[in-house]
C-alpha cells in the first residue's frame, strides 16, 4: 500500500510540474507567437510534428512509436513499440522536413536507409507487416490475441510513404538511389491478392499464421481504407482486379447515397456514420498520398468535395454544439479518432465524431490536418491554438486531446497516427508535395485507372 501510494504521489506530482512548466513556458510563447503569419504558424506546427517522429522516434528501427507520454513517470512505456501505419505517416513528416529544410538531408536519407533495412528484416505475413512491431527486435507484437499477423490496412498506409519515400530520392545521388530502390522492393514484396482470403472478390484487413482468418474482417467501404484498394490494384506482381474493387470497397455500388447533412452532400455511406460522416481520419488517412484534387469515379462524382463536405459538416456540427460544450467555435474546432477524457478524469480513447461521440474533446489534429480542405477555418484553428491555447501543446506540438469544457483539461500524450497526419497534410496545402509524389508513380496511375478512377490533373483517363 505504502508503494502504491508513493507512486500515485509520484504520479501526480509529475504531472503537476509538467502542467506548471507548460504554463510558464506558454506565457512566454504566447507573446512570441501572436505577431507570427500564417506561412510562419504553419512552419512552427509542422517542424514541432516532426518531432514526434525525428526526436522521439523509436531508438533502435528509428520508426515511429505508437505513443509517446509525457506524463509517464516511466520513461521506458512503450518505448520499443512501433506502428506501421503511422510510421508511413511519419515517412511523409520526415519528406516535408527535407523539403523544408527542417533537418538535413543527408542526415533524413542515413535514417531512412536505416529504416528501410529494418522494416526488410521485420516480421511479415505474405508481405504484409503486423500492425505493431517490436522496434528492437522486429517481431510482431500482437495488437490482440487474434491480431498477432499481417495487417493490410496497416500495411497501405505504411507503403504510401514508401512510395513518396522512393519517388522523392530516385533521382539523386547514388546513396539517395540505393535508398529509392530500397523503397521500390519493400513496397512489391506485399502480397495483396493474397488477402482475397481464396480469391474472393474483396480485401481482408488481417491475417494471423496462429489463427488465419479467424478476425474475418473483408474491407468494405466506406472508411479510412481506400488506399487499401489503390494498393492493391497497384502492384506489378500481387494485383487485384477491378471487379475485388467494386464488389469489396463499393459493395456494387450500393454504398452511395443521396444524404445530406447542413444541405452539404454526403455522396457515400460512411460505415455506422451516415448523418454526418464520421470521424475526420476518415478524410485523411488515405488521403495523405492520394490526391483528391480532380478525382473522380464511377460512384463518387468528386472526391475533393465528398472529403471537403465531411469536413464542413463537422465543423457546422460543432459550431451547432447540440450538447453545449463551453470552448466549442469556429476557431475550436474538429473531431476524430483519438485520446479522450473518461467521465472520471481519467484517459481514455474513442472515435470522437459528431452526436454518436462527442464528449466536449477536441483532437487537434481533426482540424490541423483538414488544412486543404477547409483552409481559413483550420488557420484559424491554429492561431487560436498557438496564441491563446498554449497549454495545449508539448514537445511535439499539439497534444493528442483537449478540452476547454473540462476547464482547459489536456492530456501530454502523443499518439503516431494522430501526429503524423499534421504535417503532411499542412504541406499538401501549401505544395501539394505527398499528393504529387505519389501520384507520380507509374504504377499508381496504373492502377487508378484499373479500378476505374479518373484525374485529368495527374493523366488518368
Amino acid at each position: 500500500m505504502k508503494n502504491f501510494l508513493a507512486i500515485s504521489i509520484l504520479s501526480i506530482t509529475a504531472l503537476v510540474s509538467c502542467q506548471n512548466v507548460q504554463s510558464a513556458k506558454s506565457s512566454k510563447a504566447n507573446s512570441a507567437s501572436i505577431n507570427l503569419s500564417d506561412n510562419q504558424l504553419m512552419d512552427k506546427v509542422q517542424s514541432d510534428a516532426l518531432r514526434y517522429f525525428w526526436d522521439f522516434a523509436e531508438p533502435h528501427s528509428f520508426l515511429g512509436r505508437e505513443r509517446y507520454h509525457e506524463d509517464d513517470i516511466y520513461p521506458d512505456n512503450d518505448k520499443h513499440v512501433v506502428t506501421t501505419g503511422g510510421s508511413g505517416f511519419g515517412l511523409m513528416t520526415i519528406l516535408v522536413g527535407v523539403d523544408r529544410k527542417f533537418i538535413p538531408r543527408k542526415e533524413a536519407v542515413k535514417r531512412l536507409t536505416h529504416i528501410a533495412d529494418f522494416l526488410e528484416k521485420a516480421d511479415r505475413f505474405h508481405g504484409a507487416w503486423p500492425h505493431w512491431i517490436n522496434g528492437e527486435t522486429g517481431k510482431v507484437v500482437p495488437f490482440g490475441k487474434k491480431d498477432n499477423g499481417g495487417d493490410l490496412v496497416e500495411t497501405a498506409f505504411l507503403v504510401q510513404g514508401i512510395i513518396c519515400v522512393r519517388e522523392y530520392f530516385k533521382n539523386g545521388n547514388e546513396e539517395e538511389k540505393q535508398l529509392a530502390a530500397k523503397m521500390d522492393k519493400l513496397w512489391k514484396g506485399v502480397e495483396w491478392n493474397w488477402y482475397t482470403k481464396g480469391g474472393q472478390k474483396v480485401l481482408y484487413w488481417h491475417w494471423s499464421p496462429t489463427y488465419a482468418w479467424e478476425m474475418n474482417f473483408p474491407l468494405e467501404g466506406y472508411n479510412e481504407c481506400l488506399i487499401t484498394y489503390v494498393m492493391a490494384a497497384s502492384s506489378p506482381d500481387y494485383s487485384i482486379d477491378y471487379d475485388t474493387y467494386n464488389k469489396g470497397w463499393t459493395r456494387n455500388g450500393t454504398y452511395t447515397t443521396d444524404r445530406t447533412k447542413y444541405g452539404l452532400p454526403l455522396f457515400v455511406k460512411h460505415n455506422y456514420a451516415e448523418e454526418f460522416g464520421g470521424p475526420l481520419f476518415w478524410s485523411q488517412y488515405s488521403y495523405l498520398g492520394l490526391d483528391p484534387r480532380d478525382l473522380s469515379d464511377k460512384y463518387v462524382k468528386s472526391y475533393w468535395d465528398l472529403n471537403r463536405n465531411h469536413v464542413l459538416i463537422d465543423y457546422k456540427y460543432c459550431l451547432e454544439n447540440p450538447y453545449k460544450f463551453k470552448g466549442y467555435s469556429d476557431k475550436y474546432w474538429g473531431l476524430t479518432a483519438g485520446y479522450t477524457r473518461n467521465k472520471d478524469g481519467s484517459v481514455g480513447y474513442a472515435a470522437h465524431q459528431p452526436m454518436k461521440e462527442d464528449f466536449g474533446v477536441i483532437t487537434p489534429t481533426a482540424a490541423l490536418s483538414s488544412m486543404p480542405y477547409t483552409p481559413k477555418e483550420s488557420l484559424a484553428f491554429l492561431r487560436f491554438l498557438y496564441t491563446e491555447k498554449q497549454n495545449f501543446i508539448g514537445q511535439a506540438g499539439p497534444y493528442d486531446a483537449t478540452s476547454i469544457n473540462y476547464n482547459d483539461w489536456f492530456t501530454p500524450r502523443y499518439l503516431a497516427i494522430d501526429q503524423g497526419t499534421i504535417t503532411p497534410m499542412i504541406e499538401n496545402y501549401r505544395t501539394g508535395l505527398l499528393w504529387n509524389l505519389f501520384m507520380n508513380a507509374p504504377e499508381i496511375r496504373t492502377g487508378l485507372k484499373k479500378i476505374g478512377f479518373k484525374s485529368a490533373k495527374h493523366h488518368i483517363d
